[in-house]
């Protein structure tokens, strides 16, 4: 099998992250003006039951059956590796049918107690499926990017964007255009939007089923071969259970801990809104009662859909960080080891701060961009895109550093460190919701995500006894600072001169871009190779 290095490996995974994101851009904007706000909140309902259910059972696994496969094949154990992934197949199968299970009989008391919104069940009940197909996606997965072999997890996440929108327009299209026939196939719902929702949903269901079936039909053509050593010793069945549950359940609890904000938002907002706005003028349409849904389906639908385009992207540099950490480490080679951790911070770096200074200035611009079916929608989601920004950031920055952190044998870390952020992130809703709406969500989530950066890189940095140099962040920033200010000054030129909207943005766009190529060439201090360094401190640790 052939394998790929840090770089190319991580610039296949981000090329596929693109993709698999713009796809994703194609299902969910359509999606959100179809639904609306009030749509919005029953699909963003039933992400938020789903999500941790997911987390617990997928997340940790792709990177759990990934780092054991490179430590076996780092040994040359590779029958070892191959026995990796049909026992992860078979253990986390039954997993997944167990979590399925749970979605779907929690569905009713989650939306009528918790989501407070009944509406919601049909959706939920629909997303159901898809835990038991993601992890036979994650098995896959894992094995091949272990194997230092990108392009099956690429090409999958190809496949599943491309049937999530076809299936998923398609099906919510439908219902929305056959409204009278539908309803009176549900008698019992009377809302059209769940449905259409729910149908949105059922999108998303199959466009795991299409994921695994890619893996299905690789499996199927393939004839690998595992390379037999006589010096390997085989590892029990038992064994490796264990020491998969070991790494992955902590990984996935960190996941579930993640996607707990999401359940936060839902909850605090829709429950401490109507003191906020009590006095507000209604959007058109939108009753007294609706408008905690309306509010929560907005920040959920729109600013954290927008927040979160960047960070699935840099999420790839943790997939190749885990690979060449985890070789380097088991090797106790320093010299790789600090090598490869300047090479994913920086390159985070690179690509994050130039996006939030864009996203922030350009905010109304992107939204209403976006979002043309949706003004009110958008129009209330401008200021808390704003502030969700150094927070995307700091999110970007701490996927890898999870990775990172799990290469060097130390899984149960972020899940300590991530209840420290969840914990910061509900108090700060409690306390700032109430006073400033679906901002104070933003500014909570912001500081959430500061804290858990700081707290990973301290502790990435005290186990492996590395230096970080700040300069060529700092020197990212300023470059970063200037891609906004010019963006800003193209965007006052454009609507002084009356143009506006799309030629507006891509103005400011392409002169932000400019300015920031230019800036940080001239600079000439932030390459991988030269002024990126990580230096090795002075220890009696060896590694």
């Amino acid at each position: 099998m052939k394998k790929q290095s840090f770089i190319k490996g991580s610039v296949i995974l981000m090329l596929s992250a693109v993709a698999a994101k713009a796809l994703g851009a194609l299902f969910k904007i359509p999606l959100t003006n179809i639904l609306g706000g009030i749509g919005m909140s029953y699909f963003s309902s039933a992400y938020s039951l789903f999500m941790p259910v997911y987390a617990l059972t997928v997340t940790g696994l792709t990177a759990a059956v990934a780092g054991m496969t490179v430590k076996y094949a780092a040994l040359g154990e590779h029958e070892n590796a191959a026995r990796v992934r049909r026992v992860a197949m078979l253990v986390f199968s039954a997993g997944g049918l167990v979590g399925s299970g749970a979605i779907f009989l929690l569905a009713k008391p989650f939306c009528l107690y918790f989501a407070e919104s009944p509406q919601a069940y049909p959706a939920v009940a629909m997303i159901a499926p898809a835990v038991l197909f993601g992890c036979i996606t994650a098995v896959e997965r894992g094995y091949y990017e272990g194997m230092s072999n990108m392009y099956p997890t690429a090409l999958s996440q190809v496949v599943e964007g491309v049937v999530k929108v076809a299936a998923g327009l398609f099906l919510c299209g439908y219902v929305t255009s056959h409204s009278e026939a539908v309803l009176a196939m549900f008698p019992g719902i009377g809302d059209i939007k769940a449905i259409s929702a729910a149908a949105g949903i059922l999108g998303v269901t199959l466009s795991n089923v299409g994921a695994a079936a890619f893996f299905g039909i690789i499996r199927l053509f393939s004839r690998e071969k595992v390379l037999r050593t006589e010096q390997s010793v085989l590892r029990s069945r038992r064994d490796i259970s264990s020491e998969l549950l070991r790494t992955a359940l902590p990984i996935g609890i960190s996941a579930v801990v993640t996607n707990l904000t999401a359940l936060i938002d839902m909850w605090t907002i829709i429950d401490c809104l109507p003191k906020v706005t009590a006095s507000s003028e209604l959007p058109p349409g939108v009753s007294p009662q609706e408008l905690p849904q309306f509010v929560y389906g907005s920040f959920a639908g729109i600013a954290l859909t927008v927040f979160a385009l960047v960070p699935s992207v840099t999420n790839m540099l943790g997939k190749g960080a885990l690979i060449c950490v985890t070789r380097a480490w088991e090797r106790g080679d320093k010299a790789s080891l600090s090598s490869s951790t300047s090479q994913v911070l920086i390159t985070t770096a690179l690509i994050a701060v130039p996006a939030a200074f864009g996203m922030g200035v350009l905010a109304p611009e992107i939204l209403g961009f976006l979002y043309p079916n949706q003004p009110d929608e958008a129009a209330l989601c401008v200021s808390a895109l704003r502030i969700l920004m150094p927070g995307m950031v700091f999110l970007c920055a701490s996927y890898p550093l999870f990775s990172m952190l799990q290469a060097i044998g130390k899984p149960s870390l972020p899940l300590k460190i991530m209840i420290i952020g969840t914990a910061v992130k509900l108090a700060g809703n409690l306390l700032l919701v109430p006073m400033i709406g679906a901002d104070g969500a933003a500014v909570s989530t912001s500081v959430s995500y500061g804290v858990i950066l700081a707290a990973s890189i301290a502790a990435y940095l005290h186990i492996t006894s590395l230096r970080l140099s700040v300069l060529p962040f700092l020197k990212i920033i300023y470059s970063g600072a200037l891609c906004g200010a010019a963006a800003y000054v193209a965007c006052a030129a454009c609507a002084r001169s009356g143009s506006g909207g799309t030629a507006a943005l891509f103005a400011s766009t392409v002169s932000g871009a400019i300015v920031y190529i230019a800036s940080v060439y001239a600079l000439s201090g932030v390459t991988l190779r030269k002024n990126g360094k990580i230096n090795s401190a002075a220890s009696k640790r060896t590694i």
